[in-house]
């Protein structure tokens, strides 16, 4: 295995490569993004990078930037002390959200993630709702979902296997695992899931263990921890930044800030395929363009009526679809507008030249 297939370059990316840009430009990792520069990895060396500016004057929203866990076209100086990215790679997989608060635009989490770990944690951060959000991000992604249920050692057995029962039956064969950070034996447990050469995501509020999780898988305190305040069992954001960190078994891990916020944009089949029993139903409605609310024929709302859907799971997934139809349609209006200035822009300067 070579030094970038270390870093999860695998036949899938060797397919994508576009073998002309290898002329004087090298494939590498982005393991860490700050605000206005980048940390990649070429598999030997973490490298401090830089966009062009060609990229910058044509990158048209959010979604061009790269991203952590994304693979790049970089040309490397000063030794390999520097890198500048020329391209982005074809994405296996992208992680995104909504940004937080009341903006309307994309926020990047990671790319090119095979498995995506929710972490909650068995006090007051267990939230069935919550959990559905989160296989919603996954799921619009088409990466594997797995669920950890940390602090394991706060609950009974019973009490446990119902907790994963309740998961079960909405998500009937997505693997669940409890834990304790506190149990050698758990952790041990946990480890087997990281495969070498393959990317994980870690992915929950602040104050559920991860960057505890983070600290036994490495086998070091490299990552600060910090206690969750007793008042509403929430935590402080550990980890500020999204990080790459390979582990001793060769897997790959992105560890991310804790959310809690968690929107979403144009998710319909993270929406079908989270709540499938939903989408399945919908097929059966009198109306092609059912809202699933207040029409007469609705096989979802007869489906409550038999009690074949939760009432609870049925209010959650109206919630988030209409929350994803606003945010789709607000976003759309604003990359037009977007478009529409900057064609306008450049037409003053067009013809501000010709004036000359």
């Amino acid at each position: 295995m070579n030094d970038i297939e270390k870093l999860g370059f695998d036949e899938w990316f060797q397919d994508k490569i576009e073998t002309e840009k290898l002329n004087g430009f090298k494939a590498a990792r982005v393991i860490c993004v700050n605000k206005n520069s980048f940390i990649v990895s070429n598999g030997v060396n973490d490298i401090y990078a830089e966009l062009t500016g060609k990229y910058l004057f044509n990158s048209d929203s959010v979604l061009d930037f790269p991203t952590v866990g994304d693979w790049v076209y970089v040309q490397l100086f000063d030794d390999d002390s520097l890198a500048i990215i020329h391209d982005i790679l074809p994405r296996k997989s992208l992680l995104k959200r909504k940004t937080s608060g009341k903006k309307i635009e994309y926020q990047l989490i990671a790319a090119n993630i095979d498995t995506a770990i929710i972490m909650q944690s068995l006090d007051n951060n267990y939230n069935l709702r919550r959990l559905e959000r989160y296989l919603v991000m996954i799921n619009e992604s088409h990466i594997t979902p797995v669920i950890f249920l940390s602090k394991s050692d706060l609950l009974s057995a019973d009490e446990i296997e119902k907790r994963k029962n309740d998961i079960l039956k909405i998500m009937p064969e997505i693997k669940i695992e409890a834990f304790s950070n506190n149990n050698l034996e758990d952790v041990e447990r946990i480890k087997t899931y990281f495969t070498p050469a393959k990317t994980f995501c870690l992915l929950g509020s602040s104050g559920v263990g991860k960057t505890t999780l983070l600290n036994n898988l490495i086998h070091e305190e490299l990552y600060k921890t910090r206690p969750i305040r007793e008042k509403d069992g929430r935590g402080k954001h550990t980890t500020t930044r999204r990080e790459l960190v390979v582990l001793e078994n060769g897997s790959i891990v992105v560890d991310n800030p804790g959310m809690r916020e968690l929107g979403i944009i144009s998710a319909e089949s993270g929406l079908d395929n989270t709540f499938d029993e939903i989408a399945e139903l919908s097929d059966r409605c009198r109306y092609a363009d059912c809202t699933h609310t207040v029409e007469s024929g609705c096989a979802v709302l007869k489906g409550i009526e038999d009690g074949i859907i939760s009432n609870e799971r049925y209010q959650n997934y109206i919630k988030m679809y209409k929350e994803s139809s606003y945010h789709e349609m607000s976003y759309l209006e604003k990359r037009q507008k977007d478009k529409k200035f900057g064609k306008f822009m450049h037409n003053y300067f067009k013809n501000k030249n010709d004036d000359k």
